[in-house]
């Protein structure tokens, strides 16, 4: 194991070793802190203001958004550095990212926003992001991790994750962007806008489908379709008024009907055919609807102080109807343990596959997984800062109130197996599965304070969060919901998370770190203690030779770790958490950049290569409910995170072209806790894949892009949870249009 000591001697021999470099003059890559006071929909705004924040952080531009042509954001966020994932479906639908070793299901141990603002679908009482934004249409991607944590909650471990939506042009513009390829895969994103003196507007809209890449016997489509659309609407008062006011509106609507499946293959099957689908799943599918209302007030009273106030409402409805349960002469088992253990259930696997009929007592039975999510709140955000002789303060006050809820009425359906067709026997009664509401209240509050004292900065800072959570099951036989058979649980948290970041300036050389508390709110079971932790970080912003990037060390120290019961990691999907104890996550994350044709005027050559190490450990024994992380030891390793991971990217640019291609590896991760080597039924092997993208522009109003994913066809798997091996995109290649004007 790498010690926290062994870590810190490495990160400060790499300082000693830049500091013998002879300065190479100002690079723009490495600039002074700046005092910029950003919008509330914004953590930075800009790579210039990341590169110096007093914590590591990364912004991921418009430009590198548009290089491959991702609507997977699994794809565009492997490049950067502390970021982990283990995907599921192909195609990033349903994405399960960690940050600095956070518990990647469902992305549930991370702050999620879009415009700044919380986008799960209940981030309280319900995290599992079932609904992801789509990040085909987004401008660009905020990644925070370490220090200052303190204005971005609840989750405050690993960091903070936001999606700026594309905001209402400087002037009229329009936008088309089409591509089709392989697996009948298309795509069309269209936007319109304009911005007057006093109004602005914006309206959007974004299909991406496909037949998907895997089989079933008898032909039906294993993809998706999903539609997005989305309106903003601003109006301002003139530029030289006393007290600026803006306020803008934004609509946004999506839905989704997607052919997917949590079976997924046994060993063999898996290595006879990686792109097979079982007969029991053909009647899996997602259908999701998404609505968000948001409206954003600013007040400018001058340019030193201004308040920012955004009322949100956010509503998520969606049912996964899939088979959840097999039941063999009256015994009815879940998919996660009859996959676990195939030889010891292979009758069960038979009946899955088709490969036999149903008996008098043999079943399939599909769950109707339907859930209502609602989120709403208000929040503002108070800034404002003053300069002395030789420094700059900056006083940012954020207060939130919030309410989110979700609602389960679910049923299941019995089915029967026939020649490789599903026929329903049993229609169930919706709510006698499930039939209970999780709700919770937050109020949430902070004060962050920068001091910059010449070429150091300093960003103390205090978090407080007040949370009741409850939940009312009205039971499994009232399902007119009388409250008859009623059942009322509640937890609450009171917790107050400090933090401190600073950050110190060379002329090519800045140092960074912080120490602040990490913090996940329990679940609503009564007495459960939150996940907490210390967490550490020391870094340094570097550019000499060419060669500009980021070395960062981490330490995250945690008193109590919370485990998630899911369906999608091969629990019973009750959400219900359960105490992990003390654990340790260390790691180092590299970013280098440098441009091989720099002082070339026609061509330009950058490239960018990105590393991470993960190294996480238990430190005491138990026993995981539901086997969801197995038995665990002290010393055992964490689940579904990959120790070593590593990309990078070449362009070729010009002013009429680009290429770019992009190589990425994922470490071997194992399903269960554990330590040594991976046994084979528990691991999940590592990959390496490469992507291509390009463009060629005719003149400022026509291009065509085209972009390979998986360009050497490699077969691999990305998750062996909750029911069986599932595979990555395979090889696929996409070409399309795109006019602006």
């Amino acid at each position: 194991m790498y010690r926290p000591s062994l870590i810190i001697i490495a990160f400060f021999s790499f300082l000693f070793l830049s500091g013998q470099q002879k300065p190479m003059g100002n690079d723009s890559t490495l600039i002074q802190l700046n005092e910029v006071v950003l919008s509330a929909k914004v953590i930075f705004g800009s790579k210039f203001v990341a590169k110096n924040r007093t914590g590591s952080s990364y912004y991921l531009s418009p430009e590198e958004i548009k290089k491959f042509n991702y609507t997977d954001v699994n794809r565009t966020l492997r490049a950067v550095p502390g970021v982990n994932i283990y995907e599921e479906d192909g195609f990033g639908l349903r994405p399960n990212i960690s940050l600095r070793g956070t518990s990647p299901e469902r992305s549930s141990k991370i702050t999620l926003m879009e415009d700044g603002v919380l986008i799960a679908p209940a981030p309280y009482s319900a995290p599992s992001a079932y609904y992801f934004p789509t990040i085909a249409r987004m401008q660009a991607v905020e990644i925070l991790k370490g220090s200052s944590q303190v204005q971005f909650g609840p989750y405050t471990t690993g960091g903070a994750i936001n999606m700026i939506s594309t905001e209402v042009p400087d002037n009229f513009g329009i936008f088309l962007n089409s591509s089709y390829g392989s697996f009948q895969s298309g795509r069309i994103h269209a936007q319109l806008g304009d911005s007057r003196k006093n109004f602005g507007y914006s309206v959007e809209y974004l299909n991406y489908n496909s037949n998907g890449f895997k089989n079933l016997e008898n032909g039906d489509n294993t993809g998706f379709d999903k539609n997005d659309l989305v309106a903003k609407f601003k109006i301002n008062t003139n530029p030289e008024a006393m007290v600026g006011q803006e306020f803008e509106v934004k609509l946004q609507y999506s839905d989704e009907t997607s052919n997917e499946t949590y079976l997924g293959l046994t060993q063999e099957d898996f290595d006879a055919d990686p792109f097979r689908r079982y007969a029991g799943s053909q009647n899996d599918q997602m259908n999701a609807e998404h609505f968000q209302l948001m409206g954003t007030h600013a007040l400018k009273f001058s340019d030193q102080f201004r308040i920012t106030t955004i009322g949100y409402y956010n509503d998520f409805s969606r049912n996964w109807y899939k088979v959840d349960y097999v039941t063999i002469d009256g015994e009815r088992q879940g998919i996660g343990n009859i996959f676990g253990a195939p030889n010891e259930f292979a009758s069960y696997i038979d009946l899955v596959k088709g490969s036999i009929n149903s008996g008098a007592n043999d079943l399939l039975n599909a769950r109707n997984n339907n859930r209502d999510y609602l989120s709403t709140g208000v929040q503002t955000k108070l800034d404002y800062h003053w300069s002395g002789e030789n420094t700059y303060h900056d006083l940012e006050i954020g207060l939130r109130y919030h309410y989110d809820e979700e609602d389960r009425f679910q049923w299941i359906d019995d089915y029967a197996m026939v020649n490789g067709d599903m026929q329903l026997v049993n229609p169930g009664v919706p709510g006698t599965n499930a039939n209970r509401v999780s709700s919770a209240k937050a109020f949430a509050s902070y004060a962050m304070y920068k001091l910059k004292i010449k070429d150091l900065t300093l960003t103390p800072g205090l978090r407080y969060e007040n949370i009741a959570l409850e939940r009312l099951n009205y039971g499994t036989n009232d399902v007119e919901r009388t409250g008859s058979d009623l059942s009322e649980r509640q937890n609450k948290v009171d917790v107050f998370i400090p933090g401190i970041g600073f950050n110190y300036n060379f002329n090519d050389l800045s140092v960074f770190g912080g120490v602040h508390k990490g913090f996940s709110p329990p679940s609503n079971q009564p007495g459960e203690n939150p996940e907490e932790s210390v967490n550490y970080e020391l870094g340094s912003r570097f550019s000499f030779a060419g060669i500009s990037g980021e070395l960062v060390g981490f330490y995250n120290d945690y008193s109590n770790l919370l485990g998630s019961d899911l369906a999608a990691t091969g629990g019973t999907g009750s959400l219900d958490q359960f105490n992990a104890g003390e654990v340790r996550v260390q790691g180092i994350e590299l970013l280098l950049n440098y441009n091989f044709l720099e002082n070339n005027e026609d061509l330009q050559l950058p490239f960018t290569f990105g590393y991470t190490l993960t190294d996480t450990e238990f430190l005491n024994s138990f026993g995981s409910e539901n086997d969801i992380w197995g038995e665990v030891s002290s010393g055992d390793e964490m689940p579904y995170i990959s120790k070593h991971q590593f990309n990078a990217t070449l362009s070729l640019e010009h002013q009429n072209f680009e290429l770019n291609v992009s190589g990425r590896y994922n470490g071997a991760f194992r399903t269960m806790a554990g330590n040594g080597p991976i046994p084979a039924n528990e691991k999940v092997n590592s990959n390496f894949i490469l992507d291509l993208g390009g463009r060629y522009r005719f003149n400022d109003h026509l291009a065509v892009t085209a972009n390979a994913i998986n360009l050497l066809d490699e077969k691999y798997a990305v998750a062996r949870v909750p029911a069986g091996l599932r595979p990555g995109h395979p090889f696929g290649v996409y070409a399309g249009i795109e006019l602006r004007y």
